[in-house]
């Protein structure tokens, strides 16, 4: 399967991908972690990046189109690739489909994950993160607390609150997302790749995936 993940942050894009890459040996490809994965293989385009994430500016779109396109012809894409959290903004959607036409790659649609706003909220704000950089591992204090409080069940580092997961924060981010990435779900109506599915399970949004796929396959 070939899919953009669209939906606002903690709508569980990421969770999401992480499933369906089970079903089908799709890859997840994230910007940041084809950033970091760039910059960690010295590439030039990494190199280039790394200027700009050190000066603490935003990569060019120009850049991230380079290193996108780079990775969408590796060879693990052939099975299928799911966009989690890219592309962000309509420029960005516009390059993707010319980019996409040329590598002869045809995506299956676009998948709007719809959470309401009270349970993005209540689900970041009790999401703790590991403080180990190579761990990072994801708890919530309500679903699935570490074992020891504050500490994390993988490798014994303090279990933390991110800084842009405090309510201010997320409710910047939610604004931000409203503003730049929401016209996005328009722009894949008109393209006739648009799903939207209004659930806060993750298997329900699978389940709707699926079927989808499997009425057009």
């Amino acid at each position: 399967m070939k899919l953009i993940l669209l939906g606002a942050p903690g709508a569980g894009k990421g969770t999401v991908a992480k499933l369906l890459t089970k079903l089908d040996g799709s890859v997840q490809i994230s910007t940041g972690d084809i950033l970091r994965g760039a910059v960690a293989a010295g590439t030039e385009l990494g190199k280039q990046a790394q200027a700009f994430m050190a000066a603490g500016d935003l990569v060019p779109d120009e850049l991230i189109m380079g290193i996108m396109e780079k990775r969408l012809q590796e060879p693990d894409c052939e099975n299928g690739f799911l966009l989690d959290g890219f592309p962000r903004t309509i420029p960005q959607a516009e390059q993707l489909k010319t980019m996409l036409a040329n590598l002869g790659i045809e995506l299956d649609m676009a998948v709007n994950i719809d959470v309401p706003r009270d349970v993005i909220l209540d689900r970041l704000t009790t999401r703790r993160t590991c403080s180990n950089g190579d761990c990072q591992a994801i708890y919530n204090v309500k679903s699935n607390p570490p074992k020891e409080e504050g500490v994390c069940d993988k490798c014994g580092s303090p279990v933390i609150q991110r800084e842009d997961e405090t309510e201010e924060a997320i409710s910047h981010r939610l604004e931000t997302y409203n503003e730049k990435t929401a016209p996005l779900i328009g722009f894949y109506e008109n393209e006739g790749l648009l799903m939207t599915v209004d659930a806060t399970s993750s298997d329900a949004v699978i389940n709707a995936i699926q079927e989808r796929l499997g009425a057009t396959a």
